[in-house]
């Protein structure tokens, strides 16, 4: 298993009725956000640690919220807010 983002929660829900560009602002930063916890966590399945504090990502539009999971190799956006801005 390699390092990918999904959907958990209400957050697929919400996805379904944002708007296009919001959704691919979303999509890119949490693209982002694989690559910094792959170069930061190279055994993620064999990781013994605590999983990192997720947090809070402003995108043109509105936010997320994510949550980063060691052991499945798994960056989870929990909650999409669409603020029209």
């Amino acid at each position: 298993m390699s390092w990918a983002w999904e959907y958990a929660f209400g957050a697929e829900e919400v996805a379904r009725t944002a708007p296009p560009v919001f959704l691919t602002a979303v999509e890119r930063k949490a693209a982002e956000l694989v690559r910094a916890a792959e170069a930061q966590y190279l055994h993620g399945r064999a990781y013994g640690g605590g999983d990192p504090k997720g947090g809070d990502i402003t995108v043109p539009g509105g936010m997320f919220t994510y949550q980063i999971v060691v052991r499945h190799e798994r960056v989870y956006v929990v909650q999409i807010t669409y603020l029209g801005f």
